[in-house]
């Protein structure tokens, strides 16, 4: 019974990744090289700390001591069975595909030192250019009808549930991590962290609704 349920699983997703466009795969592929660009060039080099599953993450490490190499995958998981119950299994494929190529990406990065300036002395200025890589990034990967990790997944699952646009249902998420992470890190870089999530929420949302709209006037 169990091999027969991995049989069909096994079977929805190669028929879900031969249903893939070309210009999907395209969305994907950009949205993840932009957002891993600004993740390893701006945040880790300034230190602007993130809402979301990341902050989870980190919260999980601070209160209970929890390895993010444990909490990672466990969250991820939690996150896209949430996201799979309500979005479909189209849609986990694709994830999987975009986390995938992520992951490549951001190693392909590493094999480079920082192509852009410390942003540490200009916290503001890497609040927001992070967040408009990362808004943009993710964008064009939601656009592509994935997402780029259990955070992306949570956010769209609640949206499609409240009928919420995207921008809220990230800033909900986000926020809501951030005000906690106040039990360990300190408010003047939070509030840069808030400046990142709301410029990258808002560019996520635009980017998603221009897309909807497009493809809503050609059909």
């Amino acid at each position: 019974m169990f091999m027969t349920n991995i049989a069909r699983i096994s079977k929805a997703l190669r028929a879900y990744a031969a249903s893939v466009s070309l210009r999907q795969a395209a969305f994907i592929v950009v949205g993840t090289a932009i957002s891993s660009f600004g993740v390893y060039n701006i945040h880790q080099q300034s230190g602007i700390t993130e809402g979301g599953v990341i902050g989870l993450i980190l919260l999980a490490n601070r209160w209970l001591g929890l390895s993010p190499s444990i909490a990672t995958p466990v969250l991820d998981a939690a996150c896209y069975l949430f996201a799979f119950r309500f979005l479909g299994g189209r849609f986990l494929c694709l994830s999987v595909a975009s986390t995938a190529s992520l992951t490549v990406l951001f190693r392909i990065w590493e094999q480079f030192p920082p192509l852009l300036p410390n942003l540490s002395g200009s916290p503001l200025i890497a609040a927001l250019l992070g967040g408009l890589f990362v808004g943009t990034g993710v964008g064009f990967v939601i656009r592509g009808g994935g997402s780029c990790g259990g955070d992306d997944a949570l956010a769209l699952t609640i949206a499609h549930l409240t009928k919420w646009r995207i921008a809220r249902a990230y800033l909900l998420t986000d926020i809501t991590v951030l005000v906690l992470s106040l039990s360990y890190i300190p408010v003047s870089r939070i509030v840069f962290s808030l400046v990142t999530v709301t410029v990258s929420s808002f560019l996520i949302d635009f980017i998603q609704s221009r897309g909807a709209c497009r493809e809503g006037a050609e059909a």
